[in-house]
């Protein structure tokens, strides 16, 4: 259904399965134009970005974020890992199937081919940042330290509680980032018809709902999300990065709805605590997630088997396809999953 997709994502990914030195990871952007278009009216006024940015084309998958940890957490200081990604010796927690080998100092990471395109889960706030800022770095390898997680388009420092992280904010400067509300919902649901205010209702290109079904062809508008069934069974539950080939945003991204929630930078604030935002559904939610007036919010240090993230990225004319170098669910924690907070 996907081949050409699958194999242009899996060329640098599968030769760093088995841990080991750097390779290449292609991190797939498509421009968002129309800089200061309006917001959109009908939902709160979101969507409004005065700047031209690129967005990642998919969410970030199991197989790069592999990459990230056998650049930088071979002693894992922040806990960039979750044990939980690891799907066989945790089944019940719905993991991405991320494994650690070895003992502190050493660990090595790997995926198999099968879940190395599919999304990254189990990353909190924090491990997206941090994620972001070794891409605004050039994917160095080394210790989770200044010149790696730790500054970028971040000032994390250290950063592991949720004051902390509440407290981070992007940086002038800034390479690559987690998308801000009003980009990911730009991104997701503008027409792209100049700066205009017309959103569509879900990020498939339409306000009719879109269907479930993963079937070759795709038909268009379409996503994973459950209905009756899930889109994509045991033991994997989210479908590959794109398999909707026919149901892109009119930017060109891809599973902005449905798949994984994915997280944004804006602070969701009330007066007994504030969160970091969420958008776009999961594969184990109903329809009603993926549509623009939904919102949803986290504390930074959460994370969870359908959540995970895509980044945006200062725009480079000369490519849309952006070529980084490294090595290559709603809420969980030990002891419990509860669901994420929405409105």
């Amino acid at each position: 259904m996907t081949g050409s997709r699958t194999v242009a994502l899996s060329v640098a990914v599968l030769i760093g399965l088995a841990a080991g030195p750097a390779w290449a990871v292609v991190i797939e952007t498509v421009p968002v134009g129309n800089p200061g278009n309006a917001g959109d009216s009908r939902y709160g006024g979101y969507g409004s970005v005065g700047y031209t940015f690129n967005i990642g084309k998919y969410e970030v998958t199991a197989g790069q974020y592999t990459e990230f940890l056998n650049a930088v957490a071979k002693t894992d200081t922040y806990g960039l890992y979750n044990p939980f990604m690891d799907y066989d010796a945790y089944p019940s927690s719905l993991g991405c199937n991320i494994k650690r080998s070895g003992t502190p100092g050493s660990y090595t990471y790997s995926v198999a081919p099968d879940w190395a395109n599919r999304p990254v889960n189990f990353v909190s706030w924090g491990d997206a940042a941090r994620f972001a800022n070794w891409l605004h770095n050039g994917q160095p390898t080394g210790a989770q330290d200044l010149t790696t997680t730790e500054d970028g388009a971040y000032y994390l420092n250290g950063a592991t509680s949720d004051a902390a992280l509440m407290a981070v904010t992007r940086k002038p400067g800034w390479q690559w980032a987690i998308p801000t509300e009003d980009e990911w919902y730009k991104a997701a649901y503008h027409k792209n018809d100049g700066v205009t205010g017309n959103y569509w209702d879900y990020p498939t290109s339409s306000n009719g709902a879109p269907s479930n079904q993963l079937i070759d062809p795709d038909p268009g508008n379409n996503a994973s999300y459950y209905d009756n069934h899930y889109t994509a069974g045991g033991p994997y539950w989210r479908t590959e990065v794109g398999a909707h080939e026919n149901s892109a945003s009119p930017y060109g991204t891809f599973d902005q709805g449905g798949n994984v929630w994915e997280w944004n930078e804006t602070v969701v604030a009330f007066s007994y605590n504030s969160f970091r935002g969420m958008r776009g559904g999961a594969a184990d939610n109903l329809l009603s997630r993926l549509h623009a007036s939904h919102r949803a919010y986290l504390w930074p240090t959460g994370d969870a088997s359908f959540l995970g993230f895509r980044v945006v990225q200062v725009p480079e004319p000369t490519s849309l396809a952006i070529l980084v170098f490294g090595g290559i669910g709603m809420l969980m924690r030990p002891g419990g999953r509860t669901a994420p907070q929405t409105r």
